[in-house]
């Protein structure tokens, strides 16, 4: 691509238990080559410690990763896919929204959003939105059916309010691991990076 605006990477981090060798961010790096991807870990994973880090901490190493990752290949954030898993795709969301309580808006290409948890299991009263009105960039959600994070009807009733363009890829029947669905999440990050590319070389 010839396009000034050409994508140059996907920064992916992990769901609140697991680590960057999840088997569905190792499928997703091998899907989307030769792009390259940065697979990255919270400081509290590194440490050996379970409970996630406070999310001032959280946002923090998104910055810090994604301004490494640019360096690395030569470019700015602003043309880098962020996102990943859950806890880790929504403090990419938060990072590149910014605000009052979030800190300065991250500049992304787009954003790759993962069983992204609206609220906790069993309290939609604890909506995790507010930010998400301040997103810039495409945005593309990948939900299980039966995820108790956020049922289908809830997402694309909140993501409505996201003014970029949105796109949802159901997973039928899945709950909130995505357990087997490695391959298909890894198809669907594929297939749209690939149709942005295209409206990023045609901008």
């Amino acid at each position: 691509m010839k396009s000034s605006r050409a994508l140059k990477g996907l920064l992916l981090f992990p769901g609140a238990g697991s680590d960057s060798t999840h088997a569905s961010l190792l499928q997703i790096e091998q899907a989307v080559a030769p792009l390259a991807v940065r697979r990255a870990d919270f400081a509290y994973r590194k440490a050996g410690r379970r409970p996630p880090d406070r999310a001032p901490i959280l946002l923090d190493t998104v910055r810090t990763e994604a301004v490494a990752f640019a360096a690395q290949q030569r470019t700015t954030s602003v043309r880098l896919v962020l996102g990943g898993r859950s806890m880790g795709g929504r403090m990419c969301s938060m990072a590149v929204a910014g605000g009052d309580d979030i800190g300065p808006a991250l500049p992304a290409a787009a954003l790759v959003l993962i069983a992204y948890p609206l609220h906790p299991p069993g309290r939609p009263d604890k909506l995790r939105v507010e930010h998400l009105a301040r997103l810039p960039v495409p945005c593309l959600f990948v939900h299980g059916t039966r995820d108790a994070f956020g049922t289908p009807d809830e997402l694309q009733h909140w993501t409505a309010s996201i003014p970029a363009p949105v796109t949802h890829v159901w997973l039928p029947g899945k709950t909130h691991d995505l357990k087997g669905a490695d391959a298909d999440i890894a198809a669907a990050v594929s297939a749209w990076l690939q149709d942005l590319r295209v409206t990023l070389a045609q901008g």
